[in-house]
C-alpha cells in the first residue's frame, strides 16, 4: 500500500500507486496519477494533468506540472507525463503543455535530472537524458535518447537535439544538433562526434571510423554545406547511424549547429 504523511497534501481525484510514498509537506492536485513504488522526498508540487510513471524518486522542492510559461496560456487544464525509473533533484520545473502546442509536455524513462534543470512547456524529452545542474529548455524543443546536456547549458524554444548528443556546460544552444554530436562553447558550435557516447552505445571500431568518415565529408570537405549534404546522401547505406543524420538533417526547418570554422 502507498505511504503518505500526514502533512502532506493530497487532492480528491489523484491516484497514488501501490508501494508508493508521499513525504513530508507535499502538494498533489486532483488530476494527478503517481505510479507504483515511486518516492516523493518531501515539498514536492505536482499539479495539472501530470503523471508519473513506477520507481520514480523526486527530491524536495521539485514542481512539476506547472502551467507553462506562455503567453498564450489561458488557464487550460493540460499534460505532463513523465516516464519510469526517473530520478529528479531539488527544485527541477517541469511544466505542462499549451494547447497551441498540442498540449502536453513528455518526457521519457529512465531521465536524470539535477537540481534546478528545466523541461519547458511542450517539450518531448527521450529516454535515458541527462540534465546537469540548471540545464534549461525553452518551449517545444525535442530531445533525443541518450541526450546529456551540460550545466548551466539553455537551449532555445524549437530547437531539434538529436539522439546520443553531448552539449557542454555553459552553452547558449540557438540551432538543431545532429544525432551524436558533440558541441561546446558560448553559442553552441559542433566540435566532432561523441565518441564516448558512441563506445558506450557499442559502436565497434569499424562503425566508428565509417561514422567519423561521414563527418569530415559532409562537413569538412570542399565546397559549400548544401553542396556536401547532397553529395552525401548516397552514403545513408553505409551504417543507420549516418541514415539517422541525414533523415534528422532532411526533417529540420531550423538552422543547424555547424563547426564553429563552417559558420
Amino acid at each position: 500500500m502507498s505511504k503518505i504523511d500526514p502533512t502532506a497534501r493530497v487532492a480528491d481525484g489523484a491516484v497514488i500507486g501501490e508501494g508508493t510514498e508521499i513525504g513530508p509537506y507535499c502538494i498533489i492536485g486532483p488530476n494527478v496519477v503517481i505510479g507504483a513504488n515511486c518516492k516523493l522526498i518531501g515539498h514536492v508540487h505536482i499539479t495539472a494533468q501530470t503523471t508519473i510513471g513506477d520507481d520514480c524518486v523526486i527530491y524536495p522542492f521539485a514542481s512539476l506540472g506547472t502551467p507553462p510559461q506562455s503567453l498564450s496560456y489561458r488557464g487550460e487544464l493540460t499534460k505532463l507525463q513523465i516516464g519510469s525509473g526517473c530520478t529528479i533533484r531539488e527544485s527541477v520545473t517541469m511544466n505542462a503543455g499549451t494547447v497551441a502546442g498540442g498540449g502536453i509536455t513528455t518526457v521519457g524513462d529512465r531521465g536524470y535530472f539535477m537540481n534546478c534543470s528545466h523541461v519547458g512547456h511542450d517539450c518531448h524529452v527521450g529516454n535515458d537524458v541527462i540534465f546537469a545542474t540548471s540545464a534549461t529548455l525553452g518551449g517545444h524543443c525535442e530531445i533525443g535518447d541518450f541526450v546529456f546536456i551540460g550545466g548551466l547549458s539553455a537551449v532555445h524554444q524549437f530547437t531539434r537535439i538529436g539522439p546520443q548528443v553531448m552539449v557542454g556546460g555553459v552553452c547558449g544552444v540557438r540551432d538543431d544538433i545532429i544525432p551524436f554530436g558533440l558541441v561546446n562553447g558560448q553559442y553552441a558550435a559542433l566540435e566532432g562526434l561523441n565518441l564516448i557516447g558512441m563506445k558506450r552505445r557499442k559502436f565497434n571500431k569499424r562503425r566508428l571510423a565509417t561514422v567519423r568518415g561521414f563527418y569530415q565529408k559532409l562537413f569538412h570537405g570542399p565546397g559549400t554545406f548544401a553542396e556536401r549534404l547532397e553529395a552525401s546522401r548516397p552514403l545513408a547505406g553505409e551504417d543507420p547511424a549516418i541514415a539517422e543524420i541525414l533523415d534528422f538533417i532532411g526533417k529540420g526547418k531550423r538552422p543547424l549547429c555547424l563547426p564553429a570554422i563552417a559558420k
